[in-house]
């Protein structure tokens, strides 16, 4: 898997939002003050324009994926503890080869250094993400949401459906998967498919051509886009 800092019916690159599978993400405000404001469904990844934010806490009581972050490598420790304290979490990792005193080894490493993922509510994550004791050098991801001409910090969450596909693409362990930390606009704006045999089987993400090959791409809003290797067009139906 390379880091990367900077079709049938014709499977293309032009296309919206993310599929709704279910409910639109929600948010909280006064009565007869009810500010709106574009946020990302946290189930769909369809942005959501003009939500009340009068019902975030509703949504607080909702368990999502949440991705967290950490300080100097330490996510693998963070996710440790708390699945050992029951939280459901995933951490997901590539294995590299290395030369360690003077011998080729297949190591473990982070695929999103300092990042990892768990589920449950923002009240349940919170006891951890503020125990500064345990944990001090774990936070929430945040997102920068604009309010008005208020710019609001919320913590990210992630699409069920694309944690599931994040899933299957660690699992596949192929040398041509691609992790991009900087935007990649061809699959932000690409059709999107669900692969439906192969390697990549069950992933749902957005179709382009990158680096001379067809690839599905699972773009979690700023903070990473991770990239199958090669896909035909027969194993890409596409969602409408």
């Amino acid at each position: 898997m390379k880091i990367d800092e900077c079709t049938s019916k014709e499977v293309h690159t032009s296309g919206g939002g993310e599929p709704p599978p279910c409910a639109g993400f929600t948010s909280n405000a006064l009565p007869k003050a009810q500010s709106t404001v574009s946020v990302e469904s946290s189930q769909t990844g369809v942005s959501t324009r003009y939500v009340p934010i009068s019902s975030r806490h509703k949504e607080e009581d909702v368990p999502h994926w949440y991705a967290l972050r950490t300080t100097y490598g330490r996510e693998k420790k963070a996710y440790d503890y708390m699945t050992a304290k029951g939280i459901t979490a995933f951490y997901p990792t590539q294995k590299t080869v290395k030369i360690i005193k003077g011998k080729r080894k297949i190591v473990t490493e982070s695929l999103l250094p300092n990042i990892f993922f768990a589920y449950g509510t923002l009240n349940q994550l919170k006891i951890f993400v503020y125990d500064n004791i345990n944990l001090p050098f774990l936070r929430f991801y945040y997102r920068h949401v604009h309010v008005g001409r208020i710019i609001e910090k919320i913590p990210m969450t992630v699409p069920d459906y694309q944690m599931e596909s994040l899933k299957i693409i660690c699992a596949a362990d192929t040398d041509n998967t691609i992790v991009s930390f900087v935007k990649v606009p061809k699959f932000e704006k690409g059709q999107l498919v669900k692969i439906i045999d192969g390697t990549f089987k069950g992933v749902i993400g957005r179709v382009a051509r990158w680096q001379g090959q067809q690839r599905v791409a699972v773009v979690m809003q700023d903070l990473v886009t991770v990239v199958t290797a090669y896909v035909p067009n027969a194993y890409c139906e596409i969602i409408v």
